[in-house]
């Protein structure tokens, strides 16, 4: 028993000393009741998004620095809502990807973490759903130091250790099914008596919980991001929340709607419709003058980043869907591809009614400015009604933003000076 006192009197210092010193984080972690889990499911750490499991052996092993990376870890993982984000995508491999997007942000608030976390430069800045791509099948013989709970359902494709994972998960699920209806609607806010007596469940520890259903996932999706943006309000007026975090959560908060439904609704916007009041041509019929709507042709200029950091998957894609809005539209389409400089194949003109072909393959890979295209506009007698540059905006800005509206559609984090930014991803 005196133990397990030294164990919660050790995650507790851990846990104020983040409150003090990294706030945001430890706002986080308070909303994660400290659990004593069963070392027969829980090596090490674990979190099923309402509570933070530990196995008791190895956090008497790790030093204090380290314990705070580990209770940063999972709260992170709760707050930007990987329980609910998975959707098709692999259980394992999209779990890998988690850690990898996590622990650079911990990395960068100088937290310290234990060894045998994944950490891999190259997926610095990136989320979760931009790694999983990336990872080929040698990643799924990696494991993560902690472990997800909140999602084990089998996948087809998996490796067998998952797959055995996968069962002893459902095994330990009927155990404990019957000690577990507290775990709906939970707002606990961790520590005091409530973690004391949870850590104290049994001999062995608390019994693996079952994982999360769909309406489960939605509502703590929704609390998460509250605690999201509480925690940041409050770090910010504490004059304790880092620029990365900020961004982080600036991201994290935005509207969530599909990148080709903003585009849509921009191009909409950008349409020149209206009613005509003039008097038809012919002579015969009614003196009267109706109103009739009237469509100009829409001038669209595109650019495509060629710059190397663009797959010609997601330049397909994109393709696809202007060539599909540009007929409802009514649009005449020039089309750039440019990394440094504008390739001299282009530019490439479709009218309305012409379907979009474009070469396989484009010579670029180099550098990225984005100045040729906006000086090729500047050389020309009529400026578009609207320009769209695909890129991941790393690359060299013209310094005056121009008269008409311009739509970057990014893919990454990366911000613009102006203009309007769309989320790719």
């Amino acid at each position: 028993m005196n133990d397990l006192t030294a164990l919660e009197n050790k995650l507790t210092a851990a846990r104020t000393r983040l409150i003090l010193d990294k706030p945001f984080l430890g706002a986080l972690v308070l909303r994660l009741p400290m659990v004593a889990a069963d070392p027969d499911w829980c090596l090490t750490t674990a979190t099923d998004a309402r509570k933070f499991y530990y196995n008791s052996e190895f956090i008497k092993e790790l030093q204090p620095h380290e314990l705070q990376f580990i209770l940063a870890h999972e709260a992170l993982h709760c707050a930007l809502s990987h329980f609910a984000r998975r959707q098709h995508r692999l259980k394992h491999r999209w779990d890998i990807a988690c850690d990898y997007a996590i622990n650079p942000l911990l990395l960068e608030e100088g937290l310290e973490p234990p060894p045998g976390i994944l950490f891999e430069r190259s997926f610095e800045g990136m989320t979760a759903e931009e790694i999983y791509p990336c990872l080929d099948d040698h990643t799924d013989e990696k494991d993560t130091l902690d472990q997800h709970i909140y999602d084990d359902s089998p996948d087809e494709g998996t490796d067998n250790q998952e797959q055995n994972s996968d069962t002893g998960n459902k095994d330990n699920d009927q155990q404990s099914k019957g000690g577990q209806s507290q775990n709906a609607e939970e707002e606990q806010s961790g520590g005091g008596k409530d973690q004391q007596q949870e850590s104290s469940q049994g001999a062995g520890g608390a019994p693996q919980p079952p994982p999360l259903k769909q309406q489960e996932k939605e509502t703590l999706d929704v609390q998460w991001q509250q605690r999201l943006a509480g925690a940041a309000q409050q770090a910010q007026q504490a004059g304790k929340l880092s620029g990365g975090m900020a961004r982080l959560v600036d991201h994290l908060l935005q509207p969530r709607l599909p990148w080709r439904m903003l585009l849509a609704r921009y191009m909409s916007a950008t349409a020149r419709d209206d009613y005509s009041y003039t008097r038809p041509s012919s002579r015969r019929g009614d003196p009267a003058i109706y109103p009739r709507l009237r469509s100009a042709q829409l001038n669209l200029v595109i650019a495509l980043d060629i710059s190397g950091s663009i797959s010609k998957k997601e330049m397909q894609e994109f393709i696809s869907e202007v060539d599909s809005i540009k007929g409802q539209l009514r649009a005449r389409i020039t089309l750039h591809a440019c990394d440094s400089n504008m390739v001299e194949e282009g530019p490439w003109v479709i009218e309305s009614w012409e379907d979009l072909e474009l070469p396989d393959e484009f010579t670029g890979g180099g550098g990225t400015s984005f100045k040729p295209v906006f000086g090729w506009i500047d050389s020309m007698d009529q400026q578009p009604d609207l320009l769209i540059y695909f890129t991941d905006a790393q690359g060299d800005f013209p310094e005056q933003q121009p008269a008409y509206p311009v739509i970057w559609l990014v893919k990454g984090k990366t911000t613009v000076p102006w203009g309007q930014r769309i989320q790719l991803n």
